[in-house]
């Protein structure tokens, strides 16, 4: 979808908050041509509460141009995935300059961050606005209990990807696939249990992988806000 067509969708299904990234909001464009898109969001009821996964480098003036596009937008977090954990360096000043929170995503198994081990590794080294961004599908894909991995960051997530993934039990390199949320193999009912103990104030970004959920998606995010709802019903 375009960025006026994601905004119209999220506006028609109910969702206020969402997590775009640089298709939609390029931290490279114009100030007038992102002020036009704030305005477009505002007339929608529509929050551009983060953007992500967003590329970043060793350049502190290209970092710096996606933490002014936050700002302006007046997004609660930016999620991130440096390839080079030398990376963390040049990002940690700007995120004590701008005050913006730092969320670092994982992708499966054989990325850099694939092991929740390394994120904690990251996070006893930095900033405590640097935190994570729990993609819950590719947790499960990877072979971690979600809820545990949740539970283990000790407070330090600021987002979620609320997805889901179906694992081989009789062949562990079979590639996960996405499913409905709630159908797959993500420990949802501990992780949601620990969210209400802990009041947690984040948000979670319905996502997928699939392609085939992608062409449309409306099913895919009815049924995942229907399944969210069945745990914390609308007020």
């Amino acid at each position: 979808m375009s960025f006026e067509e994601t905004v119209e969708f999220a506006a028609k299904h109910g969702i206020r908050k969402v997590q775009f990234f640089r298709k939609h909001i390029d931290p490279n464009a114009s100030v007038a041509e992102n002020e036009a898109k704030r305005a477009f969001l505002q007339a929608h009821g529509v929050q551009a509460y983060s953007i992500g996964v967003s590329g970043t480098s060793m350049d502190p003036a290209e970092n710096r141009q996606l933490f002014e596009v936050a700002k302006l937008f007046g997004m609660e977090v930016i999620v991130v995935e440096p390839r080079d954990l030398a990376q963390w360096d040049v990002l940690e000043p700007l995120v004590q300059e701008y005050d913006i929170k730092l969320a670092v995503h994982n992708h499966g198994t054989g990325t850099v961050y694939g092991n929740p081990a390394t994120v904690k590794q990251v996070l006893a080294e930095r900033d405590e606005r640097i935190g994570v961004c729990l993609d819950i599908g590719w947790v499960t894909g990877a072979g971690f209990d979600a809820a545990e991995v949740y539970r283990n960051y000790g407070g330090r997530v600021f987002d979620m990807h609320l997805k889901d993934k179906v694992l081989d039990p009789r062949d562990p390199t079979v590639k996960p696939t996405d499913t409905f949320i709630g159908l797959g193999n993500a420990n949802y009912d501990e992780l949601f249990g620990l969210l209400e103990h802990d009041d947690w104030m984040g948000v979670m970004a319905i996502e997928t992988d699939s392609k085939e959920f992608a062409r449309d998606p409306a099913a895919f995010v009815g049924q995942a806000k229907a399944f969210f709802e069945s745990y914390f019903p609308a007020e």
